[in-house]
């Protein structure tokens, strides 16, 4: 086990003479046995910045310390980290016994007994150990899978990276897995890098999550502050399904002025916008209240558009005009019955928006941690 830190870490590639940057200065301190996810949208670096990691690619400035050394520049079989890829990388001719034990064999003076004797045990541990003697072509998915874990796991590297590897699961599995890798990393204690495109498992896997995009790194923080207290418009909108509605208004003295509706702020909210002209509005679906009658100035009229059944819950999208299209979306209780067409009035509360300079996209005003958990029941 190791602390991990990335230093002001770059990777430029060379298209013909036009630099292309694929990571752009990411700096990130992994504590020791800390499970870090990467996410982001497709092509943001983040498989990229895991590779650099591993020695798999050249940096172009900047450095990887492991353990208190720097790693720049070792070749991967030098820097005491096991790697899960997304494809598995099995080899097809050899036993599963075969494919655990190769990499111990290749880079360890281990005796074979010894050797047997680990790849035996974590087999257990991983529940293949009826399994040792098949080839991957006699395996599911997820046995495969299993199988490319424990080869990671039977040479007690350092650090795990991992590279998308429930993305060939079927989305019963892959749930399955999210909580076996859990608690298998929270039993065996080793620091992971965990690469995704997929927020859901980034939020129920994670200790913490770094978002990129177009290889910038957009925030490092805890699933719970990512969520409630993004640091920008794309981090709002990127983490939560259905994601976070947004208007765009013009600050108005004490109220902010937009296409569709105008919403008068508090003191203590414009002075969170201070000198921003532009600001956008964000709201999470599951805030906004959708009450019979309007009673403040914080409710507005619209129209139910479309209703989503997701069973425990339904997703309601709403428009301010009743020809228009949808303009948000609450999210309410699944027993709550509401029809296309039907008026219904929505409750925007001031404790529960988020804002953000709509030029910069820096988030000017979140929610309140301390606040959301004073108002939720402890168990």
């Amino acid at each position: 086990m190791a602390e991990l830190t990335l230093d002001h870490v770059t990777k430029v590639y060379d298209d013909d003479g036009s630099d292309i940057v694929a990571v752009d200065d990411v700096s990130i301190d992994i504590a020791d046995g800390e499970f870090l996810v990467l996410v982001g949208p497709s092509g943001c670096g983040k498989s990229t910045t895991l590779r650099m990691i591993a020695g798999l690619e050249t940096i172009s400035s900047g450095d990887i310390n492991l353990g208190g050394e720097v790693v720049t520049g070792r070749p991967p079989r030098d820097r005491d980290i096991a790697m899960v890829f997304q494809s598995y990388a099995l080899y097809p001719h050899m036993t599963v016994r075969q494919n655990m034990s190769f990499g111990l064999e290749e880079s360890t003076d281990m005796a074979d007994g010894e050797i047997s004797s680990v790849v035996t045990d974590t087999a257990e541990m991983l529940s293949i150990g009826d399994l040792l003697d098949r080839k991957p072509g006699e395996l599911s998915g997820g046995q495969q899978q299993r199988v490319a874990l424990g080869r990671a796991i039977v040479r007690d590297p350092k650090v795990f990276l991992m590279d998308e590897p429930l993305s060939n699961l079927d989305a019963k599995l892959r749930s399955q897995m999210r909580t076996e890798l859990q608690r298998l990393q929270e039993d065996l204690g080793v620091t992971t890098v965990y690469v995704t495109h997929d927020q859901t498992e980034a939020m129920t896997m994670g200790d913490r999550i770094a978002i990129l995009n177009d290889g910038v790194l957009q925030q490092v923080a805890t699933p719970l502050e990512a969520y409630h207290q993004p640091a920008n418009l794309f981090v709002a909108g990127f983490i939560g399904e259905p994601s976070m509605n947004f208007f765009e208004m013009e600050t108005q003295g004490d109220r902010l002025s937009g296409d569709r509706f105008d919403y008068p702020i508090s003191q203590k909210t414009r002075e969170a916008v201070g000198d921003a002209t532009n600001v956008t509005l964000g709201i999470r679906p599951e805030d906004v209240e959708l009450v019979d009658e309007g009673e403040g100035d914080h409710d507005f009229g619209t129209v139910v558009d479309v209703v989503e059944p997701m069973g425990n819950e339904n997703n309601v999208y709403l428009s301010f005009e009743t020809d228009d299209p949808a303009d948000f979306v609450a999210t309410i209780d699944g027993m709550r019955s509401l029809d296309a067409g039907q008026p219904v009035v929505a409750r925007i509360p001031e404790d529960a928006i988020h804002l953000f300079d709509t030029d910069t996209g820096a988030a000017l005003k979140n929610r309140s941690l301390a606040e959301l958990e004073e108002t939720e029941p402890r168990l």
